[in-house]
């Protein structure tokens, strides 16, 4: 179930566990990409020098797929970029990021729609989420989320996930104005409030952005690629990115939460 890509020996016990949400915990907004991607592609094609269908299709997956981790917001200011790039006139990038939302919205109201009606939340998140946090709380660590998705959204979508009681720490995401936030920024917060040592950082994440942040302050990072429509197996993609962003562990879920538990703490 783990594959250990850096196999490091903890001297110190982990005191704070930072998680990122959708696709870590929560599949409520599974299927984004499939929104994103044909959205902004329609947007390149409208442009007075876009280039052939396929060539715009590369374009977008690669800069989506780059950023994926941060805020919505950079992959609308990116969406700018090419079609200023291709000689039109862009929106300003709030304008696509809320058209993005609506789309997105429309997906999955459905699902939300479920939750509020008290369907099992236990179908909309990762296998063995809850597992995981019981395990985590039992071993003492303050847990905070950051999402790169709208904080009014993650609030309540981890209200009808019945997770946020777990957050002691809080629940972060973005803002429109988005120099007030960044994971980053979070991860920071959570050094300077517990005066941590980096390897007493424990994160979770499914995007670059997360994993690559935990690591550059010294923490360790755990990789979660799950298939995300399958809820089973691994998602190659995801495990080929959290392998660059040089991820300690890959895991497909927490189905096996012994495991993981004595992979963590057991060294």
């Amino acid at each position: 179930m783990i594959e250990i890509l850096i196999s490091e020996r903890l001297s110190v016990p982990f005191k704070a566990a930072v998680l990122d949400f959708d696709g870590t915990i929560s599949l409520i907004r599974e299927g984004w990409q499939q929104i994103m991607i044909p959205y902004f592609n329609d947007v390149l094609k409208a442009t007075p020098h876009a280039e052939s269908e396929t060539e715009i299709q590369r374009c977008v997956h690669d800069f989506v797929d780059y950023l994926t981790g941060k805020q919505t917001i950079y992959q609308c200011i990116q969406l700018a970029e090419e079609v200023t790039k291709r000689g039109g006139t862009p929106l300003d990038p709030l304008e696509y990021k809320h058209e993005y939302l609506r789309r997105l919205m429309l997906r999955i109201d459905g699902r939300l729609k479920s939750l509020r009606v008290g369907s099992d939340p236990r179908e909309h998140v990762v296998p063995g989420s809850y597992e995981l946090l019981d395990m985590l709380k039992r071993r003492g660590l303050t847990l905070y989320l950051a999402s790169g998705t709208e904080e009014y959204s993650v609030k309540d979508e981890a209200a009808l996930l019945q997770v946020t009681k777990y957050f002691d720490g809080g629940i972060y995401g973005a803002q429109d104005d988005y120099k007030k936030f960044s994971k980053a920024m979070v991860i920071q917060k959570i050094i300077t409030e517990h005066n941590l040592g980096g390897p007493e950082l424990l994160g979770f994440g499914d995007g670059y952005v997360e994993i690559e942040n935990v690591r550059q302050v010294g923490g360790v990072a755990i990789g979660v690629a799950t298939n995300e429509s399958e809820r089973k197996g691994i998602d190659e993609w995801k495990r080929n990115r959290l392998t660059k962003a040089d991820a300690n562990a890959i895991i497909p879920d927490y189905s096996d939460i012994a495991e993981l538990e004595a992979f963590l703490f057991n060294r």
